[in-house]
């Protein structure tokens, strides 16, 4: 569907354009603009590779099991359906060193990788649990120390100040993940109370 509207809105623009005789100036933004996505593109493809090997680097040095007994107390009260070594731990935990890093496109297939190994445990293959709940919460309002997808945009885009934004990125994910995890566990127990009566 998204498709069709991208098409249509192409469509109108050069249609719009050929009517007031402007065709040429919309040529032109057609073409600038895909020369600034070509920038935008590879400065976040720097960005992206260098965390994605630092990531990959601290999977093989054990960091991220250091990382996972460090957290297991807030993994605990977090996902308390989560048997104590299973191999979601490891996946929600490189996760979301990712999305603390700011590498939402890294962390992408490893959200991907861990929501399987959270429907391996689902008795009801066509519901989410709530770890699966709480797991969507957390990475979607993720914390993020080091948003450098979003320096690097600034970056590619011009900016004197890229992270000058940090703060308020910090104060923002904060309070999203905050609110985001009373929610969730709010609306568990109603669920699961609802259920039992």
């Amino acid at each position: 569907m998204l498709n069709y509207i991208w098409v249509g809105l192409l469509l109108i623009g050069f249609i719009a354009g050929g009517l007031t005789g402007r065709l040429d100036q919309v040529t032109k933004a057609a073409m600038d603009s895909a020369q600034s996505a070509i920038v935008v593109c590879f400065g976040l493809l720097g960005v992206m590779c260098l965390w994605t090997g630092l990531m990959k680097v601290a999977e093989k040095s054990g960091l991220i099991n250091v990382l996972g007994r460090l957290v297991r107390p807030v993994l605990k009260f977090l996902f308390p359906d989560i048997p104590k070594d299973h191999p979601a731990l490891g996946a929600i935990v490189m996760n979301l060193t990712a999305n603390f890093l700011g590498l939402g496109n890294a962390a992408t297939p490893l959200g991907i990788k861990a929501m399987n190994e959270l429907q391996s445990l689902n008795k009801n293959k066509r519901s989410a649990t709530d770890s699966m709940c709480m797991f969507l919460v957390l990475n979607t309002a993720a914390i993020q120390l080091i948003p450098a997808n979003i320096i690097a945009l600034r970056t590619s885009a011009g900016s004197k100040k890229p992270a000058e934004i940090i703060v308020c990125i910090w104060i923002a994910s904060i309070c999203a993940t905050i609110m985001g995890i009373i929610a969730a566990k709010l609306l568990s127990k109603a669920w699961n109370d609802k259920n039992e009566s």
